[in-house]
Protein backbone atom coordinates (compact mmCIF):
# COMPACT_ATOMS: atom_id res chain seq x y z
CA UNK A 1 0.00 0.00 0.00
CA UNK A 2 0.85 3.17 -0.93
CA UNK A 3 0.38 6.48 0.94
CA UNK A 4 -2.15 7.69 -0.48
CA UNK A 5 -3.93 4.71 -0.51
CA UNK A 6 -4.13 4.94 3.80
CA UNK A 7 -6.66 6.76 5.62
CA UNK A 8 -8.06 6.60 9.33
CA UNK A 9 -11.04 5.67 8.46
CA UNK A 10 -13.50 4.43 5.82
CA UNK A 11 -17.03 5.34 5.65
CA UNK A 12 -19.01 3.07 3.35
CA UNK A 13 -22.15 4.90 2.06
CA UNK A 14 -23.09 8.70 2.28
CA UNK A 15 -26.52 8.58 3.70
CA UNK A 16 -27.18 10.59 6.84
CA UNK A 17 -25.35 8.21 8.87
CA UNK A 18 -22.23 8.00 7.09
CA UNK A 19 -22.18 11.65 6.41
CA UNK A 20 -22.63 12.39 10.43
CA UNK A 21 -19.37 10.04 10.64
CA UNK A 22 -17.45 11.61 8.66
CA UNK A 23 -18.41 15.02 9.57
CA UNK A 24 -17.73 14.54 13.57
CA UNK A 25 -14.47 12.55 12.42
CA UNK A 26 -13.00 15.04 10.42
CA UNK A 27 -13.98 17.72 13.20
CA UNK A 28 -11.56 15.78 15.36
CA UNK A 29 -8.83 15.48 12.84
CA UNK A 30 -9.12 12.35 11.08
CA UNK A 31 -8.53 10.91 7.67
CA UNK A 32 -11.42 9.69 6.28
CA UNK A 33 -12.98 8.53 2.79
CA UNK A 34 -16.54 8.09 2.33
CA UNK A 35 -17.57 5.59 -0.48
CA UNK A 36 -20.65 6.15 -2.42
CA UNK A 37 -21.60 3.19 -4.81
CA UNK A 38 -24.51 5.81 -6.10
CA UNK A 39 -23.73 9.22 -8.07
CA UNK A 40 -24.98 10.69 -5.45
CA UNK A 41 -25.38 11.47 -1.52
CA UNK A 42 -28.81 11.33 0.62
CA UNK A 43 -29.40 7.75 0.48
CA UNK A 44 -32.87 7.07 2.17
CA UNK A 45 -32.59 10.93 2.02
CA UNK A 46 -34.53 11.69 -0.80
CA UNK A 47 -35.83 14.81 -2.26
CA UNK A 48 -37.21 16.05 -5.66
CA UNK A 49 -35.97 19.72 -6.73
CA UNK A 50 -38.80 21.35 -5.79
CA UNK A 51 -38.01 19.95 -2.68
CA UNK A 52 -40.96 17.54 -1.75
CA UNK A 53 -39.29 13.91 -0.07
CA UNK A 54 -39.14 10.40 -1.45
CA UNK A 55 -38.08 9.16 1.58
CA UNK A 56 -37.35 10.26 5.12
CA UNK A 57 -39.88 13.09 5.65
CA UNK A 58 -40.17 14.13 9.25
CA UNK A 59 -38.49 14.40 12.51
CA UNK A 60 -40.12 14.86 15.91
CA UNK A 61 -39.60 17.06 18.91
CA UNK A 62 -38.26 14.69 20.86
CA UNK A 63 -35.32 13.68 18.59
CA UNK A 64 -32.68 15.89 19.57
CA UNK A 65 -29.75 14.61 17.42
CA UNK A 66 -31.95 16.06 14.33
CA UNK A 67 -32.32 19.71 15.78
CA UNK A 68 -28.74 20.01 16.70
CA UNK A 69 -27.96 19.04 13.37
CA UNK A 70 -30.53 21.28 11.19
CA UNK A 71 -29.22 23.98 13.74
CA UNK A 72 -25.99 23.58 13.62
CA UNK A 73 -25.69 22.80 9.75
CA UNK A 74 -28.39 26.71 9.33
CA UNK A 75 -31.26 25.05 7.56
CA UNK A 76 -34.87 26.29 8.24
CA UNK A 77 -37.97 24.28 9.52
CA UNK A 78 -41.12 24.26 9.37
CA UNK A 79 -43.90 22.52 10.89
CA UNK A 80 -45.89 19.66 9.47
CA UNK A 81 -49.28 20.51 8.47
CA UNK A 82 -52.00 18.77 10.51
CA UNK A 83 -54.54 21.36 10.45
CA UNK A 84 -58.13 19.91 9.39
CA UNK A 85 -60.40 16.80 9.23
CA UNK A 86 -58.71 13.47 8.07
CA UNK A 87 -60.76 10.78 6.12
CA UNK A 88 -60.91 7.11 6.85
CA UNK A 89 -61.26 5.45 3.70
CA UNK A 90 -63.14 1.97 3.62
CA UNK A 91 -64.92 -0.20 0.53
CA UNK A 92 -67.34 1.76 -0.80
CA UNK A 93 -67.22 4.41 1.70
CA UNK A 94 -65.37 7.53 3.01
CA UNK A 95 -65.81 9.08 6.60
CA UNK A 96 -64.95 12.18 7.31
CA UNK A 97 -63.50 12.32 11.10
CA UNK A 98 -63.36 15.68 12.93
CA UNK A 99 -60.10 17.18 13.65
CA UNK A 100 -57.18 14.92 12.24
CA UNK A 101 -56.60 12.03 14.84
CA UNK A 102 -54.15 10.51 11.96
CA UNK A 103 -51.05 13.13 12.08
CA UNK A 104 -49.27 14.42 15.23
CA UNK A 105 -46.98 17.60 15.57
CA UNK A 106 -43.43 17.09 13.64
CA UNK A 107 -40.99 18.91 11.65
CA UNK A 108 -39.82 19.04 8.18
CA UNK A 109 -36.72 20.31 6.82
CA UNK A 110 -37.55 23.41 4.42
CA UNK A 111 -36.12 21.99 1.00
CA UNK A 112 -36.43 18.32 1.97
CA UNK A 113 -34.79 16.37 4.04
CA UNK A 114 -31.80 15.63 1.54
CA UNK A 115 -30.44 19.28 2.55
CA UNK A 116 -29.45 17.69 5.50
CA UNK A 117 -26.83 15.03 3.49
CA UNK A 118 -25.98 18.00 0.98
CA UNK A 119 -25.43 20.36 3.95
CA UNK A 120 -22.94 17.56 5.16
CA UNK A 121 -21.18 17.07 2.13
CA UNK A 122 -20.44 20.44 1.65
CA UNK A 123 -18.58 20.54 5.04
CA UNK A 124 -16.25 17.88 3.95
CA UNK A 125 -12.60 18.50 2.63
CA UNK A 126 -12.35 18.13 -1.11
CA UNK A 127 -11.63 14.44 -2.50
CA UNK A 128 -13.25 12.86 0.81
CA UNK A 129 -16.23 11.58 -0.89
CA UNK A 130 -16.13 9.16 -3.61
CA UNK A 131 -19.42 8.61 -5.87
CA UNK A 132 -20.13 5.85 -7.99
CA UNK A 133 -17.74 3.50 -6.01
CA UNK A 134 -18.75 0.30 -4.92
CA UNK A 135 -17.25 -1.27 -2.19
CA UNK A 136 -16.79 -5.14 -2.68
CA UNK A 137 -14.74 -6.45 -0.22
CA UNK A 138 -12.98 -5.44 3.49
CA UNK A 139 -9.85 -7.52 4.36
CA UNK A 140 -8.24 -7.76 8.06
CA UNK A 141 -4.08 -7.59 6.63
CA UNK A 142 -1.73 -7.26 9.99
CA UNK A 143 -3.39 -4.16 12.35
CA UNK A 144 -5.19 -2.87 9.48
CA UNK A 145 -8.81 -3.43 7.19
CA UNK A 146 -8.26 -3.16 3.06
CA UNK A 147 -11.45 -2.11 1.54
CA UNK A 148 -11.48 -2.87 -2.05
CA UNK A 149 -13.48 -1.29 -4.20
CA UNK A 150 -14.62 -1.27 -8.02
CA UNK A 151 -11.77 0.92 -8.65
CA UNK A 152 -8.95 0.00 -6.02
CA UNK A 153 -8.31 -0.63 -2.45
CA UNK A 154 -7.93 1.68 0.34
CA UNK A 155 -6.49 1.11 4.19
CA UNK A 156 -8.03 1.91 7.24
CA UNK A 157 -7.41 2.05 11.10
CA UNK A 158 -11.59 1.54 11.01
CA UNK A 159 -14.59 0.71 8.28
CA UNK A 160 -18.09 1.86 9.14
CA UNK A 161 -20.67 -0.09 7.60
CA UNK A 162 -23.50 2.96 7.26
CA UNK A 163 -25.33 0.91 4.89
CA UNK A 164 -28.47 -1.06 5.80
CA UNK A 165 -27.03 -5.21 7.35
CA UNK A 166 -28.86 -6.96 4.60
CA UNK A 167 -27.60 -4.24 1.99
CA UNK A 168 -24.13 -5.89 3.95
CA UNK A 169 -24.54 -9.06 3.89
CA UNK A 170 -25.62 -9.68 0.62
CA UNK A 171 -22.94 -7.21 -1.07
CA UNK A 172 -19.34 -7.10 0.52
CA UNK A 173 -17.27 -10.07 1.09
CA UNK A 174 -15.16 -10.19 4.68
CA UNK A 175 -12.04 -11.84 5.30
CA UNK A 176 -11.62 -13.87 7.97
CA UNK A 177 -15.64 -13.68 7.45
CA UNK A 178 -17.91 -12.26 10.13
CA UNK A 179 -19.46 -14.34 12.68
CA UNK A 180 -22.16 -17.45 11.89
CA UNK A 181 -24.51 -15.25 14.35
CA UNK A 182 -23.22 -11.64 12.92
CA UNK A 183 -23.31 -12.67 9.20
CA UNK A 184 -26.77 -14.46 9.90
CA UNK A 185 -28.22 -11.34 12.30
CA UNK A 186 -27.17 -8.50 9.49
CA UNK A 187 -28.98 -10.87 6.33
CA UNK A 188 -32.30 -11.42 8.49
CA UNK A 189 -32.30 -7.65 10.11
CA UNK A 190 -35.22 -6.11 8.08
CA UNK A 191 -34.71 -2.70 6.40
CA UNK A 192 -36.60 0.00 7.19
CA UNK A 193 -38.72 1.18 4.17
CA UNK A 194 -37.26 -1.01 1.69
CA UNK A 195 -40.43 -2.60 0.91
CA UNK A 196 -42.12 0.08 0.66
CA UNK A 197 -43.27 2.60 -2.38
CA UNK A 198 -43.85 5.75 -1.99
CA UNK A 199 -46.24 7.69 -3.91
CA UNK A 200 -45.90 11.54 -4.36
CA UNK A 201 -48.87 13.99 -6.60
CA UNK A 202 -48.10 17.03 -7.23
CA UNK A 203 -51.52 19.13 -7.37
CA UNK A 204 -51.98 23.12 -8.58
CA UNK A 205 -53.30 23.81 -5.37
CA UNK A 206 -53.99 22.04 -2.01
CA UNK A 207 -57.39 21.91 -2.67
CA UNK A 208 -57.87 19.76 0.56
CA UNK A 209 -57.21 22.33 2.80
CA UNK A 210 -59.62 24.44 1.19
CA UNK A 211 -62.28 21.80 1.40
CA UNK A 212 -61.41 21.99 5.35
CA UNK A 213 -59.16 18.20 4.94
CA UNK A 214 -55.90 18.04 6.74
CA UNK A 215 -54.79 15.56 3.64
CA UNK A 216 -54.31 12.68 6.32
CA UNK A 217 -56.27 9.57 5.22
CA UNK A 218 -56.12 6.13 6.42
CA UNK A 219 -57.36 3.23 3.71
CA UNK A 220 -58.30 -0.27 4.92
CA UNK A 221 -58.69 -0.92 0.95
CA UNK A 222 -55.04 1.06 -1.08
CA UNK A 223 -53.74 0.89 -2.74
CA UNK A 224 -52.39 3.82 -0.57
CA UNK A 225 -52.92 2.59 3.35
CA UNK A 226 -52.09 6.05 4.48
CA UNK A 227 -52.22 9.69 2.73
CA UNK A 228 -50.72 12.73 3.73
CA UNK A 229 -49.97 16.62 3.19
CA UNK A 230 -46.82 16.68 1.39
CA UNK A 231 -47.10 20.86 0.38
CA UNK A 232 -44.26 23.27 0.62
CA UNK A 233 -44.06 26.02 3.03
CA UNK A 234 -47.75 27.81 3.04
CA UNK A 235 -48.74 25.64 0.62
CA UNK A 236 -46.53 25.53 -2.37
CA UNK A 237 -45.58 23.37 -4.13
CA UNK A 238 -49.21 21.56 -3.39
CA UNK A 239 -48.88 17.97 -3.04
CA UNK A 240 -50.15 14.94 -1.46
CA UNK A 241 -48.06 11.50 -0.92
CA UNK A 242 -49.20 8.14 0.16
CA UNK A 243 -47.47 4.97 1.33
CA UNK A 244 -48.27 1.65 -0.58
CA UNK A 245 -48.03 -1.29 1.18
CA UNK A 246 -45.20 -3.88 0.18
CA UNK A 247 -46.30 -5.98 -2.62
CA UNK A 248 -45.97 -9.88 -2.74
CA UNK A 249 -42.20 -10.76 -3.84
CA UNK A 250 -42.15 -9.58 -7.83
CA UNK A 251 -44.96 -8.44 -7.72
CA UNK A 252 -45.22 -4.85 -9.20
CA UNK A 253 -46.19 -1.73 -7.72
CA UNK A 254 -48.99 1.03 -7.72
CA UNK A 255 -50.02 2.03 -11.06
CA UNK A 256 -50.38 6.03 -11.53
CA UNK A 257 -54.28 5.59 -12.38
CA UNK A 258 -54.83 3.12 -9.72
CA UNK A 259 -53.42 6.10 -7.45
CA UNK A 260 -55.46 8.64 -8.77
CA UNK A 261 -58.88 6.79 -9.04
CA UNK A 262 -58.35 5.95 -5.06
CA UNK A 263 -57.74 10.02 -4.45
CA UNK A 264 -60.94 10.91 -6.91
CA UNK A 265 -62.70 8.10 -4.59
CA UNK A 266 -61.26 9.67 -1.20
CA UNK A 267 -61.06 13.42 -2.53
CA UNK A 268 -63.48 13.30 -4.90
CA UNK A 269 -63.30 15.08 -8.66
CA UNK A 270 -60.97 17.49 -7.43
CA UNK A 271 -57.93 15.23 -7.35
CA UNK A 272 -58.86 13.58 -10.46
CA UNK A 273 -56.03 16.09 -12.82
CA UNK A 274 -52.90 15.55 -11.21
CA UNK A 275 -49.63 17.70 -12.30
CA UNK A 276 -47.61 15.34 -12.11
CA UNK A 277 -47.08 11.53 -9.78
CA UNK A 278 -44.13 10.06 -8.76
CA UNK A 279 -43.53 6.80 -7.49
CA UNK A 280 -40.89 5.56 -5.83
CA UNK A 281 -40.65 1.91 -5.43
CA UNK A 282 -38.14 1.37 -2.69
CA UNK A 283 -37.66 -2.21 -3.53
CA UNK A 284 -35.87 -1.29 -6.91
CA UNK A 285 -32.70 0.24 -5.08
CA UNK A 286 -29.80 -2.11 -5.37
CA UNK A 287 -28.31 -0.23 -2.88
CA UNK A 288 -31.00 0.91 -0.55
CA UNK A 289 -33.04 -2.96 -0.52
CA UNK A 290 -32.28 -7.05 -1.55
CA UNK A 291 -34.27 -9.39 -3.39
CA UNK A 292 -36.59 -10.70 -0.92
CA UNK A 293 -37.19 -7.57 0.97
CA UNK A 294 -40.65 -7.92 1.21
CA UNK A 295 -40.77 -11.02 3.60
CA UNK A 296 -38.28 -9.48 5.76
CA UNK A 297 -40.03 -8.89 9.22
CA UNK A 298 -38.37 -9.82 12.10
CA UNK A 299 -38.09 -6.42 13.71
CA UNK A 300 -36.39 -8.13 16.85
CA UNK A 301 -32.38 -7.59 14.80
CA UNK A 302 -32.94 -3.68 15.16
CA UNK A 303 -30.87 -2.23 17.97
CA UNK A 304 -29.36 -5.45 18.29
CA UNK A 305 -26.35 -6.12 20.67
CA UNK A 306 -24.10 -7.32 17.81
CA UNK A 307 -24.65 -4.26 16.15
CA UNK A 308 -23.11 -2.45 19.14
CA UNK A 309 -20.22 -4.28 19.12
CA UNK A 310 -17.53 -3.84 16.60
CA UNK A 311 -16.03 -6.63 14.56
CA UNK A 312 -12.86 -7.97 13.61
CA UNK A 313 -10.86 -7.08 16.11
CA UNK A 314 -13.03 -4.01 17.22
CA UNK A 315 -12.35 -2.50 13.64
CA UNK A 316 -15.61 -2.97 11.64
CA UNK A 317 -18.75 -0.57 12.94
CA UNK A 318 -22.37 -0.81 11.79
CA UNK A 319 -23.62 2.44 11.41
CA UNK A 320 -27.27 2.82 9.72
CA UNK A 321 -30.60 3.55 11.49
CA UNK A 322 -31.47 -0.23 12.05
CA UNK A 323 -28.83 -0.61 14.08
CA UNK A 324 -30.06 1.88 16.68
CA UNK A 325 -31.23 1.07 20.09
CA UNK A 326 -33.38 4.27 19.98
CA UNK A 327 -35.17 5.51 17.13
CA UNK A 328 -34.56 2.61 14.67
CA UNK A 329 -35.42 3.29 11.23
CA UNK A 330 -35.97 7.23 11.81
CA UNK A 331 -32.97 9.89 10.66
CA UNK A 332 -32.47 10.05 14.76
CA UNK A 333 -31.75 6.54 14.53
CA UNK A 334 -29.10 6.99 12.05
CA UNK A 335 -27.50 9.93 13.93
CA UNK A 336 -27.67 7.57 17.11
CA UNK A 337 -25.78 4.90 15.47
CA UNK A 338 -23.47 7.73 13.67
CA UNK A 339 -22.65 8.98 17.21
CA UNK A 340 -22.34 5.85 18.50
CA UNK A 341 -19.71 4.92 15.81
CA UNK A 342 -17.51 8.01 16.59
CA UNK A 343 -17.52 7.52 20.17
CA UNK A 344 -15.63 4.09 19.76
CA UNK A 345 -13.44 5.35 17.16
CA UNK A 346 -12.21 7.82 19.60
CA UNK A 347 -11.80 5.81 22.36
CA UNK A 348 -8.06 4.66 22.64
CA UNK A 349 -7.34 1.50 22.39
CA UNK A 350 -6.26 -0.68 25.27
CA UNK A 351 -2.81 -2.31 25.42
CA UNK A 352 -2.93 -6.15 24.25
Amino acid sequence: MTDATKVDVVIVGAGIAGLAVAHRLVQRGRRVSVLEARGHVGGRLRSTPDGLDLGATWFWDNEPRVAHLVQELGLTVDPHHVAGDALFHQRGHVERLQGNPIDIACNRIRGGTRQLALALEQKLPRGTLRVGCHVRGVTAVDDRLVVTTSNDAISADHVVLALSPAVVARGIAFTPPLSEDLATLAARTPIWMGAMTKVLIRYDLPFWREMGFAGSVISQIGPMREIHDACGPYGSPAALFGFVAPAQVGEPTVTRQAVVDQLVEVFGEHAASPRGVVIADWRQEPFTSVPGVETMLDYRGFGHRLFQEAAMDGRLHWSSTETAVQFPGHIEGALEAAERTVAAIMRPREPE
